[in-house]
């Protein structure tokens, strides 16, 4: 991902761009064919040297523009006819950031390819489910991979969108009129470097395909950053559901010798608020004066190769950490069981219900023999249902104990696993 975005990656798909238009303009019989051979044979360029010349010029294109003549001689005229700076801009920074997705595209389904292998092998781990953070009723890991396995195949389907929207070029000169280009030229170009012509140009491409670029990037990063949240939620002493691997050799604390962090999915987490920090920027960069200034360049400059790798690197981090994760079956048992079972209290409260007792009492039953197993912080749900009389009115100790088992809660997920295909 890096070499996209070095100076030479840039200035390689500005010579693209160039060579494509004059391959165009050749066609159209606006360049002779002795002028076109020795354009493809000497175009070249020293990223040093445009830099050196930059320094004295004070643009870009033109000090690139200058160095290329230096490699081709007296057919370099024939170079950039009829274009504007940012047909060579936008168009190379097409390429760059379709290079871009495809990359990030491999890396998703990297990341789907673990997650959907870790949900499979714990489609029936169960363990709690928590709302506000507090335990709710039993789940299975698989079926909370699943969420994550599903957010990220929608990602993959937001990239492949996202790279055939940023696939746009433009070869249409000052202002975008074409007045001194043909716009087959722009269409010929644009079909030999796979981009689409824009639908209407200024002397910019419109910064709205720019500004969906980072906010599908940074969406991508949030995705990232709750998988990375739950699993240092999950990681916490006191739940300690699941763990990201810790390697031979790794230290946790300067001070602490047995700490064991989760540094990895705290990693990711921050740099999910980079990016999207980044989204404002791509915003702001929409609304330029007139036909074009260039307040986004310099944003963009930073921002675009910034967010790019970024997030290539998280997913690569997120993979990772999946891949390895630690799995405790056995603590999320505890952890369920705690307080004997108070998560089951929703099948008390129905099964009470259908024995005849009005839904608001039943509330008040159960509530009240689950509230005390909690308070007392080593009370036991189901012991003290037992021991109620109210509730043995209506439930006996057989039917109490099948309130108590996980299998109604797994009973239904089948649906989700045919729609993942897990």
């Amino acid at each position: 991902m890096g070499n996209i975005w070095t100076d030479q990656a840039k200035y390689q798909s500005w010579l693209d761009v160039e060579l494509a238009a004059c391959e165009a303009n050749f066609k159209l019989g606006k360049i002779p064919e002795e002028a076109i051979s020795e354009i493809r044979l000497k175009a070249n360029f020293e990223p040093e040297r445009i830099l050196q010349i930059e320094s004295e010029v004070k643009h870009d294109v033109i000090a690139f523009l200058t160095n290329v003549n230096e490699y081709v001689g007296d057919s370099g005229r024939y170079i950039h006819m009829g274009m504007t700076s940012s047909d060579v801009l936008d168009t190379g920074l097409a390429l760059q950031l379709k290079a871009s997705t495809k990359l990030l595209i491999i890396e998703v389904q990297e990341l789907e390819k673990v997650i959907r292998s870790l949900a499979k092998t714990h489609k029936k781990t169960v363990m709690i489910g928590r709302s506000h953070a507090i335990h709710g009723e039993p789940i299975t890991f698989g079926f909370k991979l699943a969420g994550w396995l599903a957010e990220t195949l929608r990602n993959q389907e937001r990239l492949l969108r996202l790279e055939k929207e940023i696939a746009v070029g433009q070869i249409s000169g000052a202002m975008g009129t074409y007045a001194n280009t043909d716009p087959e030229v722009e269409k010929l170009a644009c079909q030999s470097l796979d981009l689409t012509p824009d639908t209407a140009s200024t002397q910019v491409i419109s910064r709205d395909r720019h500004a969906e670029y980072v906010q599908t990037l940074a969406l991508i990063a949030s995705s990232l950053d709750r998988f990375a949240t739950e699993i240092r939620n999950l990681q916490r002493t006191d739940v300690l559901e699941v763990e990201e691997n810790f390697a031979k050799g790794q230290k946790g604390s300067s001070a602490m010798p047995h700490k064991r962090n989760p540094i990895r999915s705290e990693r990711i987490s921050g740099l999910a608020r980079v990016l999207r920090s980044y989204v404002v920027a791509a915003l702001e960069n929409m609304v330029l004066w007139h036909e074009r200034d260039i307040s986004h360049s310099s944003i963009e400059r930073m921002m675009l190769p910034d967010i790019s790798t970024t997030l290539h690197f998280m997913l690569r981090e997120m993979t990772a950490v999946i891949n390895g994760l630690g799995v405790y079956p056995q603590n999320m048992l505890n952890n369920m069981n705690i307080y004997g079972g108070v998560v089951f209290s929703q099948k008390v409260l129905l099964e009470l219900v259908n024995k005849g007792l009005k839904r608001e009492e039943a509330y008040k039953l159960v509530q009240r023999s689950a509230h005390s197993a909690w308070n007392k912080g080593g009370g036991n749900f189901l012991e003290n249902l037992k021991s109620d009389p109210e509730v043995r009115k209506y439930l006996n100790t057989d039917q109490l104990a099948n309130c108590f088992q996980t299998e109604i809660h797994e009973a239904n997920l089948n649906v989700v696993w045919e729609r993942l295909g897990i």
